[in-house]
């Protein structure tokens, strides 16, 4: 299994990169790069996964945080972890903790927020 992550590089490039199934068969950081990536698309934004991805733009406008679909994104790949949980941190921009403990026994724990553009922040 493998998907594709961008990610910025020293010089403000960015570059495509594989992330794949190790030899050992742990499939974790494909599934967390792949959650990442759903918690940064628009909702129908996937041309493969309709129902993956944030209302961002709607939250904006509706000054709601879009705490039902994280709930959903965290009940969809909550079976390829040992343990997954996603935590507001803050409302303004909607920025949430990510706590993740894979099925080797790995613990990642780091914030993401739920845009990635400063300008989908909710006003308060």
């Amino acid at each position: 299994m493998r998907t594709y992550a961008r990610v910025r590089n020293a010089d403000g490039t960015k570059t495509w990169i594989t992330i794949s199934t190790t030899a050992s068969g742990d499939s974790s950081m494909v599934w967390l790069v792949t959650l990442c990536q759903v918690l940064l698309l628009n909702l129908n934004e996937s041309p493969m996964f309709g129902n993956y991805g944030l209302p961002a733009q709607q939250s904006v406008m509706q000054q709601v945080a879009p705490d039902y679909y994280i709930s959903r994104t965290q009940q969809q790949f909550a079976p390829y972890f040992a343990s997954l949980l996603i935590a507001k941190i803050s409302s303004n921009p909607p920025t949430y903790n990510i706590a993740v403990t894979t099925f080797a026994g790995a613990s990642l724990n780091f914030a993401l927020p739920a845009s990635a553009s400063p300008s989908n922040q909710i006003p308060q």
